[in-house]
Formats: C-alpha cells, sequence, structure tokens
C-alpha cells in the first residue's frame, strides 16, 4: 500500500477472489455484478468447474476491498462459505461481465 494513499483510495489494483459454497445456479454473478457496478468497479464473475465462482474486480484498494466486504455479508443470493482474495497490478478490464 501507498504511503501516500494509507486508505487505498486512489491506489489502482486487480482483485482475484474464489467464492466458495453453494454460489452457482442461485443468481449470484448477476448479484456481484450490479454490487461491483454499483462499487465503480470492472471486470468479471466467473463460474468454476469445481463449483466456485471467481471474481475479478478492477479499481481503486479502497473499492475492491468494499466489494469483498459486501461477498462476506451474507446478503449474497446461496450461501456464502468463504472468500479467499489476492491483489495484483490492474489490467485494464472494462465494463463488468458475468462468465
Amino acid at each position: 500500500m501507498d504511503e501516500e494513499d494509507p486508505g487505498g483510495r486512489t491506489e489502482r489494483v486487480r482483485m482475484t477472489a474464489f467464492v466458495h459454497g453453494q454460489v452457482q445456479g442461485v443468481g449470484f454473478r448477476w448479484w456481484t455484478r450490479a454490487r461491483a457496478l454499483e462499487i465503480g468497479l470492472t471486470g468479471s464473475a466467473t463460474n468454476l468447474h469445481d463449483g466456485r465462482v471467481q471474481v475479478v474486480a478492477e479499481g481503486t484498494l479502497e473499492r475492491c476491498r468494499s466489494l469483498v466486504a459486501v461477498l462476506r455479508s451474507g446478503g449474497a443470493p446461496g450461501t456464502v462459505a468463504l472468500v479467499v482474495e489476492q491483489y495484483g497490478k490492474p489490467r485494464g478490464e472494462t465494463g463488468f461481465v458475468e462468465r
């Protein structure tokens, strides 16, 4: 995290989160897309073969952390058991798609 930006309000990142639980076939990707767009993020939500959903979001560190908090909040469709996220450099995602 940048010492000049301790809250992550301007530092742009790429967040990849793996969401475990009952999250496929329940509208979770659509719901995630809606929340991400409300927060001001770009990226995607993708069903994985093992039952998880991979969420990729780009924006400020603060906004990406907000999305992770929403994913963990218990308000998502289905049942979220665990969210594991990692952060890296942004790649220039545009829009937010469901895959």
